[in-house]
């Protein structure tokens, strides 16, 4: 059965790179990429709604940040821009972005097969200006945006924590002016922009200068096209890359733009075009293995095999990557509400386990959530008990104090539970192994349910169940964006419905308290047992690694943080 779905795939896979233009006149002037995204579409291209890293994987390449995270280092970088950072006598910080001059705008023609500029209504070339990176920020903090990612900005701008979080019911369109002019962050020229920050906190930098949203947006066209503005007919952007293609149901691709002049952080690229398939890991590793695709995760089925294979382990990359995996509870939805219940599920599993036959990628046992290695996060040399492990009776203990509380006889009277993950064959087998874990340790049936990437997303947004799952990746080099970043009360990343006011009071003394690395780290370790131990508000269970198949004509960079930069590969001979 699957021998025939992979010839199928494979088939697929050849009329759709066919379509697109890397066969013919050009192939051999070309470089193609081809490389898979996983089982399902991309969310969004829109950088102010953007939450998850396939999304963040394309905006990086068509709208370079003001600034950017170095993928190897996560110190921040200049992309877009330079900057100043006073430091003021009432504890803010006065930052000027000086902006990069003469970078146009440019839309991907398919008639010709061509990147060209933009032209504005008077016919002359669109360059990118301090205004359409402020659209991007206002736009971002707007409330009728409702971007998931602007509490991050609420805390990095002064005056936007009153605009962002204003109620629209409640107050005039006059005072919603009021408060947006009151947002510290203004143009000063056509290539200077300034933003004072509420505090001076170090990671401010790297939130206003490095994360995605703060790279320019086209105003124009969002006015004109609404929802539809980042589709592939519309779009218009400015990186070292454009949209090419977006075939919502099986690819996306982007092309080197001509017109980006590369800085020493954002090169020219070498790499003519990056083509990305939405396919299921086992039948891309078999586009890999039939020379269809250069670069692809490999299936934990195949692990094994992979290893011990001549050619194929040569291939294979394992490296530490600096996120997270972990499952979350709805602290809200019954039985789960019942903090005994949830710490006996996590003790229920035994995370090396996983690792060990599971995973089999050399990921680290997680204990607690912020990733060892971020500045200010606890690890396992400074504080190895810290959170939650494996402890079969401490399971059974907690569960039987569960029952107890819920004045339940046994386990038959307990609500059925329900584990949401993403499609994907690798969640489905970690899921699968956990439910058997609750089931030997606890005698307890969990159902697993399965959703598409994009529809999951709006699941969490909207409903999250019982117990999810999801990886979180840092956004800049620092504990704040995992513990704080995000399971402070009011994060929008915070699916759980769990808050508790001593972990945001610690979480925000560790931010803003102008504290030393190791008194936030402190402060870390009581919220990080707060949240995996004491609340059980979710489930830590293993600290990722990068785990990638690379043919060997493919020279790159390996990301250790974020989003792989493609500019920076290329395509020998072979």
């Amino acid at each position: 059965m699957f021998r025939n779905k992979a010839v199928v795939l494979l088939v697929v896979l050849a009329l759709l790179l066919t379509t697109v233009g890397v066969v013919g006149a050009q192939e051999e002037e070309e470089k193609v990429l081809r490389l898979n995204m996983g089982p399902s579409d991309v969310p969004t291209l829109d950088p102010s709604l953007a939450t998850d890293t396939s999304s963040h994987q394309i905006i990086g390449e068509i709208f370079v940040p003001l600034g950017r995270g170095n993928e190897i280092t996560g110190e921040t970088e200049t992309g877009m821009a330079t900057w100043t950072i006073e430091e003021t006598a009432d504890g803010t910080q006065m930052i000027t972005f000086t902006i990069m001059e003469g970078i146009s705008w440019v839309k991907y023609n398919p008639e010709t097969d061509q990147v060209e500029q933009v032209l504005d209504e008077n016919g002359e070339v669109r360059y990118v200006t301090a205004n359409d990176i402020y659209y991007a920020l206002m736009r971002t903090l707007d409330p009728k945006t409702a971007s998931d990612y602007a509490y991050v900005l609420v805390d990095a701008v002064k005056g936007a924590k009153e605009y962002n979080q204003a109620n629209l019911d409640e107050v005039s369109e006059e005072d919603m002016a009021a408060l947006r002019d009151a947002v510290a962050a203004k143009v000063l020229d056509d290539y200077t922009l300034q933003v004072e920050t509420p505090n001076t906190a170090a990671f401010n930098i790297d939130i206003l200068a490095g994360m995605w949203f703060s790279g320019a947006q086209p105003q124009w066209v969002i006015d004109a096209q609404g929802d539809f503005w980042s589709e592939p007919e519309n779009i218009e952007s400015y990186g070292p890359y454009a949209l090419e293609y977006w075939y919502h149901e099986s690819g996306i691709g982007i092309v080197a733009n001509p017109f980006w002049p590369g800085t020493d952080t954002v090169p020219q690229p070498k790499v003519t075009r990056v083509q990305w398939v939405f396919l299921q890991d086992t039948p891309a590793f078999a586009n890999y293995e039939s020379g269809l695709l250069d670069v692809v995760a490999p299936p934990l089925s195949e692990m094994d095999r992979i290893k011990a294979d001549s050619v194929l382990s040569e291939e294979l990359y394992i490296s530490p990557y600096f996120c997270t995996y972990y499952y979350g509870f709805n602290v809200t939805k019954p039985p789960l509400d019942n903090v005994h219940l949830r710490r006996a599920l996590s003790f229920a599993i035994d995370r090396q386990d996983l690792v060990d036959n599971v995973t089999k990628g050399g990921q680290e046992p997680a204990r607690w959530f912020a990733r060892p290695g971020l500045l200010a996060a606890p690890t396992m040399e400074t504080d190895p008990e810290l959170g939650i492990g494996y402890d079969p009776d401490m399971a059974q203990e907690e569960l039987a104090l569960a029952l107890e509380e819920l004045g339940l006889e046994d386990l038959a009277d307990l609500p059925p539970i329900t584990l949401m993950h993403n499609e994907s064959e690798g969640h489905a087998r970690i899921a699968q192994a956990i439910q058997e874990m609750w089931r030997a340790e606890l005698d307890l049936e969990v159902q697993i349910a399965t959703q598409e990437w994009g529809v999951y997303l709006d699941t969490l947004d909207e409903d999250s169940p019982q117990i999810w799952r999801l990886g979180w990746c840092n956004d800049y080099f620092d504990a704040d964006n995992f513990t704080r970043g995000v399971f402070r009360s009011d994060s929008g990343n915070n699916h759980t419905q769990w808050s508790n006011a001593e972990f945001d009071a610690l979480v925000d003394e560790a931010a803003f308290g102008g504290l030393s690395t190791e008194e936030r780290r402190e402060l870390y370790v009581k919220a990080e047992s707060i949240l995996t131990y004491e609340d059980a508000a979710i489930v830590p269970l293993y600290w990722y690694t990068t785990v990638s198949l690379t043919k060997p004509y493919i020279e790159r960079t390996y990301a250790l943080t974020g989003a792989q930069r493609f500019e920076k590969w290329d395509i020998l001979d072979h």
